[in-house]
Formats: structure tokens, sequence, C-alpha cells
């Protein structure tokens, strides 16, 4: 059944950036054996992409020329005025995730929602109760602080491991299933 999934990397000890949202520690792994195949099947099943203002911002400032989600909607929340590059399908909304869960549903057309990031913005998902699955890439590099996977307001009922598998340079995707959310 489709639901709100988050699909992310992070360092073996828990963070998807650094504190000034350096991502350069994970980038030295692109082209790792089985990251592409994966990434293409769980894009597969992706109808609809929603992340925070900061991660929008990154993209732009790292892809400034190409969008990397072209055909399918995005939605940023943020607290400030952003553009969306020509030809794309983005909305921009301000407030709380439960008020746009529906809208979003209805944006993947009975595919999933693919909750981008950042940590905080799937926190606020997981809390609400709407995030279904965490699928994530455990990066063998210790960054000792930066952005947290995901900083919750309280702990989360036990996960369920749905799948694990070893790829290419010592990365580990886990897959985990909320129980319905958090």
């Amino acid at each position: 059944m489709p639901g709100f999934q988050y699909f992310v990397a992070a360092s073996l000890d828990g963070f998807i950036a650094t504190a000034d949202d350096n991502l350069d520690w994970l980038l030295q792994f692109d082209g790792f054996a089985g990251g592409k195949e994966s990434y293409d099947a769980f894009m597969s099943d992706v109808g609809c992409i929603v992340m925070g203002g900061e991660t929008y911002a990154w993209l732009r400032e790292h892809e400034p020329d190409t969008w990397p989600y072209p055909g399918t909607p995005c939605w940023v929340f943020t607290h400030h005025e952003l553009a969306a590059p020509t030809g794309t399908d983005i909305t921009f909304v301000r407030g709380p995730v439960t008020e746009f869960a529906g809208d979003l549903k209805d944006a993947a057309a009975g595919r999933n929602v693919w909750v981008v990031g950042g940590g905080v913005l799937a926190a606020q998902f997981a809390d609400a109760g709407l995030l279904d699955d965490l699928i994530l890439s455990v990066i063998p590099v210790v960054l000792g602080s930066g952005k947290p996977l995901l900083p919750l307001a309280r702990p989360t009922a036990p996960l369920e491991l749905r799948s694990s598998r070893t790829m290419g340079r010592g990365i580990v995707e886990l897959r985990y299933r909320l129980g319905g959310g958090a």
C-alpha cells in the first residue's frame, strides 16, 4: 500500500549532514555497487516528493542548472520565499505536515510519497504518525556531530526490520516499517 517513505543516507553515528550542510563525506561514495539499482527501484514507486526548504536550497545551490526530479510533483515546506525552476511541478507550502498529508497523497496518484528530508521534516511526519517506512543507507563514516537522521519529539515504538543488504564499499541498506507511524 502506498505511503510516506523516508529514503535517506546517514553516517554510522546517525547524521545526514554536517552541521553546515556539507555532504562531501557522502558524495565520496557516489557510484557504489548496488546504489543506483536501489535508488532506481525506489524511485519507480514514487509519485510525489516532499522536502524542507533547506534541502531545496541545497539542491538549487549544488545543481543550479538542473532539477533532479523532472516530471515528479514536489512540495517544499518552507518559511522563505523561494522560486521554482522553469518547467518544474513544485509547490511551496507553510504549516503543519498534517495539513497537507491528503494533498501529498493525492499528488502521488496511488504511489509513494518520498520524504526527502531533512531530518527535521521527516521527524514531523513521524511525530504525526504519518511516516510509514524508513529506508536507510548506513554509510561507513563517523561524523561525530551534524544534522540528526530523525530528531523526534519522543521515542518510537520498535521498528519492524523488513530487509537488509550489504552493498558496495561497506554500505548497508536497512528497510524498516514504522508500524503506521512513530
